[in-house]
């Protein structure tokens, strides 16, 4: 196994003690879970703190989700494809959420991985990775509206936007919970609030 299995096998191990006990987890606990000695932790982490800011860069990792949104067929219906777009990303970032909040909590401060490049001309200082990685996403929506863009009110490029900003704006979108399923958010997006004339 080489340094770099070694690791990804430490932070999956990790990442749901982390998530559950923030910076309080313990380098033997991780190695109980992977199934190796807390030894061998040391060999490719310097300390725990590494470990926890791999995990954070881990769930930052857009891969995964790029992935499912870019395997959700477009043979479906475009509801039916969105609702499927809103679990994958939902999912994402309950996942960066809760293994970001127990650390923090937890009382080690939150930084971004510092092998991020950042990019001084873009705005706050922000990294290009961060910003490519959400580019990715917006294509990745966006090519989930394009075969029905003849059927849309607005290009698709704009209605990628507002789904985007309806779901996952800085607001924190339409509240999700056991009274709105997410089938009714997507249908009140795709249709709007008011009834159609004639409809009880």
């Amino acid at each position: 196994m080489t340094a770099e299995q070694r690791r990804e096998t430490i932070v999956r191990a990790a990442l749901p003690l982390v998530a559950e006990q923030g910076a309080a987890v313990t380098t033997a606990q991780i190695a109980r879970a992977a199934g190796i000695g807390e030894a061998t932790i040391f060999r490719v982490f310097a300390d725990k703190n590494e470990v926890l800011q791999a995990c954070i860069a881990a769930v930052l990792d857009p891969t995964i989700v790029l992935q499912e949104l870019q395997s959700i067929s477009l043979q479906q219906p475009l509801a039916a494809r969105l609702i499927e777009a809103v679990e994958a990303l939902d999912a994402y970032l309950g996942r960066m959420g809760t293994v970001i909040g127990a650390v923090h909590t937890s009382g080690t401060p939150h930084r971004r991985p510092g092998t991020e490049p950042v990019d001084p001309a873009s705005p706050h200082g922000r990294s290009t990775s961060r910003d490519a990685a959400q580019a990715a996403t917006r294509q990745a929506v966006l090519d989930l509206f394009e075969p029905d863009e003849a059927g849309l009110r607005l290009p698709a490029e704009t209605a990628t936007d507002a789904f985007l900003g309806m779901f996952f704006g800085r607001g924190g979108g339409p509240r999700r919970g056991t009274s709105t399923t997410t089938e009714q958010l997507v249908d009140l997006f795709l249709h709007g609030a008011l009834r159609p004339q004639g409809e009880a």
